[in-house]
């Protein structure tokens, strides 16, 4: 009798709370274990801790800044040694709603380091691993304002764009070689993220997703082989004719004359 292979290792950024200790949870109960990063160390082993005893799961703890090129350090080390992990969980992010005009560089670049540079430097370090071996799994958490800046101030929609944009290309580059590529676009999601920008009372009740509610919904879109879950929208025809409408822009985005409307005729008295 064959014995069956060991489950790949998740390792989820901002696992401490919120979306990612939700996606700890699942995984654990599916039997993966784990390697949980974020910055609060002492909430990641009370997670860990739990997880164990509950599904009977290895869970470590990787305590790292994303925003520190050194312990950020530590996590890629950790994706290119450890031959066990397979899947990745890019969850780790920071809000910033100050209108662009008002917004701190220093607060701005912090969340660019955050949202934009430590996801795609950890799929940097993971990539050639799963290429070689054939398999595995990136899942890159973006946001719903990827597509609707105008929702909301401030240049957190621009850098969820950028993760939205990069699993595009990712996944066209991997998914022949037998690599899975999701992002997930969630709407407003309770989480302890509000609390950053002023909470959630001025949202409407109806747009304020629970956290359960949304990663059961994006792993059902996992499951479902979804390149893009948006785990609020309910008829995906409707993301689909958008993806379409950009597709077929595409021949007319690159051409060596520029567009009739642009061109005008020069008075002849000029």
């Amino acid at each position: 009798m064959s014995v069956a292979e060991p489950l790949d290792t998740v390792l989820i950024t901002g696992a401490s709370s919120g979306i990612g200790a939700t996606y700890a949870d699942r995984f654990a109960q599916r039997g993966h274990p784990l390697v949980l990063v974020a910055r609060n160390a002492a909430r990641l082993q009370e997670l860990a801790a739990r997880l164990e005893r509950e599904y009977r799961v290895k869970a470590d703890v990787l305590a790292a800044d994303l925003t520190s090129s050194t312990e950020r350090a530590k996590v890629e080390q950790r994706l290119r040694d450890d031959d066990s992990i397979g899947i990745l969980v890019n969850n780790a992010g920071v809000g910033g709603g100050s209108v662009l005009a008002q917004a701190s560089p220093e607060v701005v670049q912090g969340m660019i380091e955050l949202n934009v540079t430590a996801p795609s430097r950890l799929v940097a370090a993971l990539l050639p691993r799963l290429l070689a071996r054939g398999h595995g799994s990136i899942i890159n958490i973006a946001s719903a304002l990827a597509i609707a800046p105008e929702l909301f101030g401030g240049a957190y929609a621009a850098s969820k764009s950028y993760v939205l944009t990069y699993t595009l290309a990712l996944h066209k580059q991997v998914a022949e070689h037998g690599l899975r590529v999701q992002c997930v676009l969630p709407g407003v999601t309770r989480t302890e993220i509000w609390d950053q920008i002023g909470g959630l009372d001025a949202i409407p009740a109806q747009m304020i997703m629970e956290v359960d509610e949304m990663v059961d919904a994006a792993l059902s879109g996992y499951d479902q082989g979804e390149v893009i879950t948006i785990p609020s929208l309910p008829d995906i025809e409707e993301w689909n004719r958008f993806d379409e409408a950009r597709r077929r822009m595409a021949p007319e985005l690159s051409r060596n004359v520029a567009a009739d409307r642009y061109k005008s005729d020069i008075p002849e008295d000029a």
